[in-house]
C-alpha cells in the first residue's frame, strides 16, 4: 500500500511554477517573502524542513516568508542556492519605463 502522506507531484505544474518565480522575482512582481516561499512550496518542504535544509533558522524563515526582520544576504544566499539564484542589485523603474543613453553624454 502506497503511503498517503507521500503527495505526487505534477512535474508540468512545478517547471511552471519554477518559471514564474524566475520571471516574478527580479521584476519586483513578488516579494522576497512570496519569492522564498515559492522557493521552498516548489521543493515540496515544510518550513521546518526547508530551514534544515538550507541551515538557516526555522524563525528567520519565517519572518523572511511574512516580509519581515532582517536576514543577511548570506541568509538569502542559502535560501536561493538551490534554485541557483544569489541576492543582488535590481534596477528600481517603473514598469514601462524606457532610459534612453544619448552617445556623448
Amino acid at each position: 500500500m502506497a503511503d498517503k502522506r507521500v503527495k505526487t507531484r505534477d512535474p508540468d505544474a512545478l517547471s511552471a511554477a519554477r518559471a514564474r518565480l524566475y520571471a516574478a522575482a527580479p521584476t519586483g512582481e513578488m516579494s522576497l517573502g512570496q519569492s522564498v516561499r515559492a522557493m521552498r512550496k516548489i521543493s515540496g518542504l515544510t518550513q521546518a524542513e526547508y530551514a534544515a535544509h538550507r541551515k538557516v533558522s526555522l524563525q528567520a524563515l519565517r519572518q523572511i516568508e511574512r516580509d519581515q526582520g532582517n536576514p543577511t544576504v548570506d541568509t538569502l544566499n542559502k535560501l536561493a542556492q538551490v534554485f541557483g539564484l544569489r541576492v543582488g542589485l535590481v534596477p528600481i523603474q517603473p514598469a514601462g519605463l524606457v532610459v534612453e543613453c544619448k552617445k556623448g553624454r
